[in-house]
């Protein structure tokens, strides 16, 4: 159950390199250098050396990112990290989706010009062109959907295959007859004809902004981490190895292309024109078979990397949930049919540098956002294991930062203003989702008001204004929760007339002095009296006669004397396994806006990330839910731990909320491991799950927890989730069989 959404690392380095490499010197280098020339004459050599050098400032923040945080999703996941779940994760995250599918429809384009060059009569027919198109994007829909090992296997082949056709194109170039000559590339002696510095500075920033879109491998790298093995190593160099292979085959093709021939401005395949000049046909053949793979590949990774973004979206609830479904090879089908879809229609555009705008600025926005998601988490998180640390920080995000917001300000104003209604459109979906969700909790809200119930037995020492002030916060979360104040009073007390009316003006009073919490929340709050020959009968009595209480909420005695009368009263209650409970060790709370959760994994700390939750709610609050490791785990075992971790966030909630941070703890020692973390930072509530082995001893709830109550100063939340003995048994075996569990 616990793999349901996570997907499965498969993809190995050279796999990795691949899908970065290929995928980037796919269709692009073939369909734009043409454009290229045509906007900056010689002088795009320059553009397209510049735009891949300052592209290795941005590639190293995603070193950092992706490893820091190796799961499916990219970007977006960086910026929800950063800032939380709310619009601007959910606005970069479907720009980047759209991004890549565009680049899916660029590609597709792409392939189908490069098939041309074997069959002129498609050059000549729009039908013919988006024909060939759709048919490569259905191929890999069903590649995609068969499971990404075929995938990546397939790219390594197509990737070896493109880039020795490469080097035949640049060494045949080079150095054969009616190739390469300095008079054709610069036949009046200048890269630019004008001699205004900042005019020739707009020529090479429009190229680039043109271009851009041709440098995105490692983006693709980094929205597959969650598929990719060994992260922590195989990440950062996959990422900076393709950059440079990509950098130094596109300055060496577009150098060959344009001094080979001066007449391929804003030719689709100029490319294979200037290859026919020096090696004829075969190399005509050669180049031509070379961009079809170079589009198949392109088509490959952006298909990949815009389903694995949609999947990601639909997981964390900001798209339709049926996206994130997996088929039997764990991959997101019904994401990658929607894609496909959505890429086929977008083919229908045709032209190659709207489109081609469009998918640079898309990405540009994304990027931008990444490189200042980095910033704050830096600045947010400075104690995170990061496995690979950006040089030179902050200047190195600083500057990346800076070349987003320059290429985006020379971007086609056309594809700008295409860019922006599709941001106001996310945005209008955003609220209108929100609002539409904020309806249906209160419609159900209204149909069945306090249906169950948080039951908070009135303890005798004072104290009790957190834990009703807690209670009520868990009831609010919740649409049909009510709370219910409980007195239990000796039978004796209860047949005495007198006795009955002091106890009706007591719970009373009761009511009025805390009535505010439920007003506060808005949650329906009523006092209650039951008679029993002990707490712990009458509660028991109470939850027997009502199986509606969702949580039992106590508090816990400060002095030593009052714990261990307590702990008495408390045990059979917990044994009778009749609901959950929860113990507040009362430190004072005057917010929830940083609740820490431990969680080792354990059925009680899995209830406690529930809980979390609820309460953040309240305060718009973040939750750190950390796991404390061995200090001894190498790279890998430790982001198995962290993919791990994701697994138990996923299966309780559903997704990972914007609101939610993951840690990993290192610390031979847990429960001075979480004390420290309370000293680093400071919190205003630890929730922990309690211990689950049999309840009774000197520790009711378990050594760990006792010690991490004594050793902070923050209040702790104790909880421990029911269920029969029989189940408990049941689980407590599976455990015993697999300790990860």
């Amino acid at each position: 159950m616990a793999g349901k959404r996570t997907l499965k690392r498969q993809l190995n380095l050279p796999q990795v390199i691949m899908l970065g490499t290929a995928g980037t010197l796919g269709s692009g280098v073939f369909i734009l250098s043409g454009h290229a020339a045509a906007v900056a004459g010689p002088a795009a050599i320059w553009a397209v050396l510049i735009a891949g050098i300052l592209s290795f400032s941005i590639a190293l923040n995603y070193c950092e990112l992706a490893t820091t945080y190796p799961e499916t999703g990219g970007a977006m996941t960086y910026v929800r990290e950063a800032w939380g779940k709310g619009v601007v994760s959910f606005m970069v995250g479907s720009m980047d989706c759209i991004s890549s599918t565009f680049y899916t429809a660029l590609s597709a384009v792409g392939f189908a010009y490069s098939v041309s060059v074997f069959f002129p009569g498609l050059h000549s027919s729009a039908f013919g062109i988006g024909a060939v198109a759709i048919g490569a994007i259905v191929l890999f829909v069903i590649l995609n959907i068969l499971g990404v090992t075929k995938v990546g296997n397939l790219q390594v082949v197509m990737g070896i295959i493109l880039l020795v056709a490469f080097t035949i194109y640049i060494i045949g170039g080079f150095t054969m007859p009616n190739g390469f000559s300095t008079a054709t590339l610069l036949p009046t002696g200048r890269f630019f004809q004008s001699d205004n510095i900042a005019v020739n500075a707009g020529i090479i920033l429009k190229t680039i902004a043109l271009i851009y879109a041709m440098y995105v491998g490692f983006e693709v790298i980094a929205d597959d981490a969650e598929e990719v093995n060994n992260p922590t190593k195989n990440i950062p160099l996959a990422i900076m190895i393709s950059l440079f292979l990509i950098v130094v085959v596109y300055t060496l093709v577009i150098t060959v292309a344009m001094g080979t021939s001066s007449d391929i401005a804003g030719s689709e395949t100029a490319i294979s024109d200037t290859i026919r000049m020096f090696l004829g046909t075969p190399g005509a053949t050669i180049i031509g078979i070379a961009g079809m793979i170079g589009s198949l590949t392109s088509i490959n990774s952006s298909m990949l990397s815009a389903t694995r973004e949609s999947f990601t979206l639909s997981r964390d609830g900001a798209w339709p949930g049926f996206l994130s479904h997996l088929n039997k090879a764990r991959v997101p089908y019904l994401a990658i049919l929607f894609i496909g879809a959505v890429s086929i229609l977008v083919t229908g555009v045709g032209a190659v540098d709207f489109l081609s705008y469009i998918t640079s600025g898309g990405y540009l926005f994304v990027l931008l956002l990444s490189n200042l998601s980095m910033i704050t988490l830096r600045r947010k998180y400075p104690y995170l294991h990061r496995p690979f640390k950006v040089p030179f920080f902050p200047l190195t995000p600083i500057i990346a930062s800076l070349v987003c917001l320059i290429v985006l300000r020379y971007s086609d104003v056309k594809a700008l203003i295409f860019m922006s209604a599709v941001l106001a459109a996310f945005a209008i979906y955003y609220y209108a989702r929100l609002g539409l969700t904020s309806w249906q909790e209160e419609h159900r809200r209204s149909q069945d008001p306090g249906r169950y119930r948080v039951l908070v037995p009135i303890q005798q020492d004072s104290g009790m204004e957190n834990v009703i002030r807690i209670g009520a916060r868990i009831a609010n979360a919740q649409s049909d929760l009510s709370m219910c104040l409980l007195q239990v009073v000796d039978p004796e007390m209860a047949e005495d007339e007198d006795a009955r009316a002091k106890l009706q003006r007591s719970r009373r009073y009761t009511l009025q002095k805390f009535i505010k919490h439920a007003v506060e929340q808005n949650v329906p709050m009523y006092a209650k009296t039951v008679s029993g020959a002990s707490p712990a009968a009458g509660i028991i009595s109470e939850m027997r006669n009502d199986s509606n209480v969702r949580l039992l909420l106590f508090k816990w005695p400060v002095g030593e004397t009052e714990q261990a009368k307590f702990d008495a009263d408390v045990e059979p209650i917990v044994r009778s396994g009749l609901a959950n409970v929860g113990l507040l060790f009362d430190r004072g709370i005057d917010k929830l806006e940083n609740i820490l959760v431990p969680v080792g994994g354990g059925f009680h700390s899995k209830f406690a990330i529930q809980l979390a939750e609820s309460l953040a709610k309240a305060d718009n609050g973040t939750v750190d839910v950390v796991r404390v490791v061995d200090e001894d785990l190498d790279d890998e075992q430790y982001e198995d731990q962290m993919a791990y971790l994701q697994e138990i966030v996923i299966v309780q909630l559903d997704q990972i909320p914007g609101n939610m941070n993951l840690h990993i703890i290192r610390g031979n020692d847990p429960a001075k491991a979480i004390i420290e973390e309370t000293r680093q930072r400071e919190y205003d509530l630890i929730v922990i799950g309690s211990y689950e082995g049999d309840t009774h001893g000197q520790y009711l709830f378990g050594e760990l927890v006792d010690r991490v109550r004594k050793g902070t100063s923050t209040s702790v939340l104790v909880v421990r989730q029911h269920e029969s003995g029989a189940a408990t048994w049941l689980r407590r075996q599976i455990r015993a069989s697999n300790p990860r569990t």
